[in-house]
């Protein structure tokens, strides 16, 4: 993954931790990276291995971790780093459900080598949709999920968000329902 995933792990360990409980999840990740620089390519184990590391740190389930960074990779990240970029999805959560097929091959166009998942969506009713989401990576269930809560929250907009399907119960990825109150 680019370097950019782990600075925004940081970024959520430091503004809700501090510096001193990231350094003890570094250290417990065998992590020795002193700054991760946005644009290069580390290995996923880096990532994995710092996202078991904070949930042993904070006492939180990695489902837990992965849920709330999915949230703060939204709110933070994308909306500060990448403003242009997610207001160019929709002006509300179910236009950009609608258009998250194609947003990712925006994002291409900055990080040539990222790869990235894929989506479709199925619009049941102008409320209740259908995500589905493949990715080559596995254990990111709970990510998507704090990614789709992080939008509701970016668009001010109360929605049940559930995985209907997933990778762990053996289908060959996960399907979110999400419904917009």
């Amino acid at each position: 993954m680019y370097g950019l995933v782990n600075q925004a792990i940081q970024g959520l360990v430091v503004e809700n931790f501090g510096a001193d409980t990231w350094e003890k999840i570094k250290s417990k990740a065998g992590v020795d990276e002193e700054a991760f620089l946005s644009n290069k390519i580390y290995d996923d184990s880096i990532t994995y291995n710092l996202a078991g590391a904070a949930a042993q740190t904070l006492g939180i389930s990695v489902g837990e971790v992965l849920h709330a960074f999915g949230k703060y990779w939204v709110l933070k990240v994308g909306n500060q780093k990448y403003g242009t970029l997610m207001r160019s999805g929709g002006d509300s959560l179910m236009e950009f459900l609608l258009n998250l097929p194609n947003f990712h091959s925006r994002v291409m166009l900055i990080y040539s080598d990222i790869r990235p998942p894929e989506f479709k969506i199925e619009q049941k009713d102008p409320r209740r949709v259908l995500v589905h989401y493949y990715s080559s990576r596995e254990g990111l269930t709970d990510f998507m999920s704090g990614l789709i809560s992080g939008l509701a929250e970016l668009y001010q907009t109360e929605a049940q968000i559930s995985c209907v399907e997933s990778r762990a119960n053996g289908h060959d990825h996960d399907v979110f329902e999400v419904v917009i109150s």
